[in-house]
């Protein structure tokens, strides 16, 4: 198997030097070539062909982020990996497809864990290969006192919005993570978690039970509290349910409730 060709992408110099000089220090690399911003980054990615790209995301012109979404439009694009020193853009990095998220300074042990990935993700995407079908956030990283946290989709009964910010709830507590609403709602869609309300976006397999509150409305019971279900979302969430009875999707052995 072929060392891995990478590309190193940040706007200051010691830091670029830094991570130029470990990456080619790793066993598993070939080549690493360098870019003092996003603009010359996307010139190399478009020049040839690239295994991934180590990526900073405070720059100057464009951001990291912007830069990686571009390349998630590409048809053949290269693995992303951040290199940053901001905890707070970890769930957004993995929501747009970057297969690690490493936080500056970048120990050692942590890169060759990085590129680990990178080499697995290349492997199964080599021609001859059928990829996964992508899971996008299974887990949630959450950032709490330096270190990283993933929060598993299959542990989370309901999510609430709060302004820029969602709480996960969970049988072991609640975690407040910087990502709107809408992003879960349409990466989780389709593993089983429906917008009830504008602040609400629920498991369907955590609900045990529909009720009415005092003045009318529908609640959606879970074991950890009730979640309210607006009028335009009521009749749908009764057909979930009943399509989720009819599939067994509430059966404890299936992991859909705890």
């Amino acid at each position: 198997m072929t060392g891995l060709r990478l590309l190193a992408v940040d706007d200051v110099a010691p830091a670029l030097e830094e991570l130029h000089r470990m990456l080619l220090e790793s066993p598993d690399v070939a080549t690493v070539a360098v870019a003092a911003d996003p603009i010359m980054a996307l010139r190399q990615i478009q020049a040839g062909p690239l295994d991934a790209v180590f990526l900073d995301i405070s720059m100057p012109a464009m951001t990291g982020m912007e830069l990686a979404s571009l390349l998630s439009r590409m048809t053949d694009p290269p693995v992303v990996v951040f290199v940053t020193a901001y905890e707070e853009h970890a769930a957004s990095a993995y929501g747009i497809g970057a297969v690690d998220y490493l936080l500056k300074p970048v120990s050692a042990e942590r890169l060759a864990a990085a590129l680990a990935r990178v080499r697995r993700f290349t492997a199964a995407a080599a021609p001859g290969t059928v990829p996964a079908p992508v899971d996008a956030l299974a887990a949630v990283p959450v950032e709490l006192a330096g270190r990283t946290r993933f929060v598993r989709r299959e542990d989370i009964r309901f999510v609430e919005a709060q302004g820029d910010y969602v709480r996960l709830h969970t049988p072991t507590g609640a975690h407040l993570v910087r990502m709107p609403i809408s992003r879960l709602e349409e990466h989780w869609r389709a593993a089983g978690f429906s917008r009830v309300h504008r602040s609400y976006l629920l498991a369907v397999r955590a609900v045990r039970e529909l009720r009415s509150d005092l003045s009318g409305g529908l609640l959606a019971h879970t074991d950890l509290g009730d979640v309210p279900v607006s009028r335009r979302h009521a009749r749908e969430l009764r057909e979930q349910l009943m399509d989720a009875a009819r599939h067994g999707a509430f059966d404890p052995a299936n992991r859909q409730l705890r």
